[in-house]
């Protein structure tokens, strides 16, 4: 990740096992969408750098534990065509990434008041966007 002055917090074997990590996961929601009966699964798209993932088109929302004046089901508002959740890692966004966040226009929401491992808080994301676009 892009951090000017910020201590590097991703483990290296993280990093390094995305990609299998990437592919087990967009398994398990497709395997969890065809079981739901769902007509496609949600895109697992693979871990990116900030600065490469920030630019992204389409309606952006990322989750922040810092995050107290907006839940998820408020800031999605309309259905969106397409929508990308920020999930940040173990430890929640630094001060810097999420300013680069609100710099490029992406509006910041909470899941809640329960601090969530980086993994249940996609999962939870997913289930609750999916249930306010229906």
């Amino acid at each position: 990740m892009h951090r000017a002055r910020c201590r590097n917090r991703t483990d290296s074997h993280l990093a390094a096992a995305a990609l299998k990590r990437r592919d087990r996961w967009q398994r398990l929601a497709l395997q969890a969408s065809e079981q739901s009966r769902r007509a496609g699964a949600p895109e697992i798209a693979t871990p990116a750098k900030l600065k490469e993932f920030i630019g992204i088109a389409g309606s952006r929302i990322v989750l922040a534990e810092s995050e107290n004046n907006t839940r998820l089901r408020d800031a999605l508002g309309s259905r969106p065509s397409a929508l990308t959740l920020a999930i940040g890692p173990e430890g929640g966004w630094t001060a810097d990434e999420f300013q680069q966040f609100r710099d490029s226009g992406w509006t910041s929401a909470s899941l809640g008041d329960t601090i969530l491992r980086a993994e249940t808080a996609a999962i939870v994301a997913t289930a609750l966007a999916l249930d306010a676009l229906r």
